[in-house]
């Protein structure tokens, strides 16, 4: 942490992160309108103080749904991410562990998962499936877990033959133990930067379902459906644009400086 605070661009990370945080969680408390409310007489109004970030084409407080919006994008990307890690850290594992025809089985899957690219096998997925926050971590999860099995898989092939590890199961120690108390624990490094900066790639690919239509459907409010009503709009009511453009810039750049500042205080080599 004293390394984080230390380091300006992994402070100013962690400073965006907890404030987006914290927005969305009190979004009930702070919200000054109802997301969803439909105000005839108030449609597309500029930014005001009454309205901070303007209506939208329903005369929807937009500064209201930007706050439910971050409650939404920031869950998908914590929870697929959180799905994808849990799939790459155990393939990983096993294929670093076990080595043989178990790492060559699962290192194809990892090519094969690879050579499609991911957004649009994400978006041939969607197609085939109802439109809903559930399904949307789950798919994301499920085809972005092949970077993380790899850097598990590197890991696990390094410890392998270090000593203590060798000293380990010279004792007796089973593959269990071998696994979850020596090396799981000292993979963790590149797991805990990969999973932070996967969060920020998720909240993109959210975004851009959302914005094509195939993420989080309407009423529901999300960053990108917002920017998708702002485009019919763009010549005049700028603000539909610019405040979820600017939300998911500041997340995505804030996710990747706390990543790089979490691999420098998590790296050993960097430790006073």
């Amino acid at each position: 942490m004293r390394q984080i605070i230390s380091n300006p661009m992994s402070l100013g990370g962690f400073i965006i992160i907890a404030s987006i945080m914290l927005l969305a969680i009190t979004a009930p408390l702070i919200a000054p309108f109802d997301p969803n409310a439909i105000d005839v007489q108030a449609i597309l109004l500029p930014p005001s103080n009454t309205h901070w970030m303007g209506t939208d084409g329903l005369g929807r407080d937009v500064f209201s749904r930007m706050l439910y919006g971050a409650r939404i994008s920031l869950m998908v990307g914590i929870v697929s991410v959180g799905i994808a890690t849990v799939v790459g850290v155990v393939l990983g594992a096993l294929a670093g562990y076990y080595r043989g025809w178990v790492d060559t089985i699962i290192m194809r899957m990892v090519d094969v998962m690879l050579s499609i690219p991911t957004f649009f096998l994400i978006l041939a997925v969607i197609a085939f499936l109802t439109p809903s926050i559930w399904n949307i971590m789950i798919v994301i999860g499920l085809t972005s877990w092949m970077g993380v099995a790899r850097l598990v898989r590197a890991e696990f092939l390094s410890l392998r033959s270090r000593e203590f590890v060798m000293a380990s199961e010279t004792l007796g120690a089973g593959d269990g133990r071998l696994i979850f108390r020596h090396l799981l624990p000292n993979s963790l490094t590149p797991i805990i930067v990969s999973s932070v900066l996967g969060i920020a790639s998720a909240v993109l690919v959210e975004s851009g379902l959302s914005f094509l239509g195939l993420g989080v459907q309407a009423p529901q409010a999300s960053w990108g459906n917002i920017l998708t009503d702002g485009k019919e709009y763009i010549e005049f009511a700028w603000w539909l644009s610019l405040f979820p453009g600017l939300a998911i810039l500041m997340t995505v750049l804030g996710y990747n400086l706390l990543g790089e500042g979490l691999r420098d205080a998590l790296d050993p080599r960097n430790s006073n």
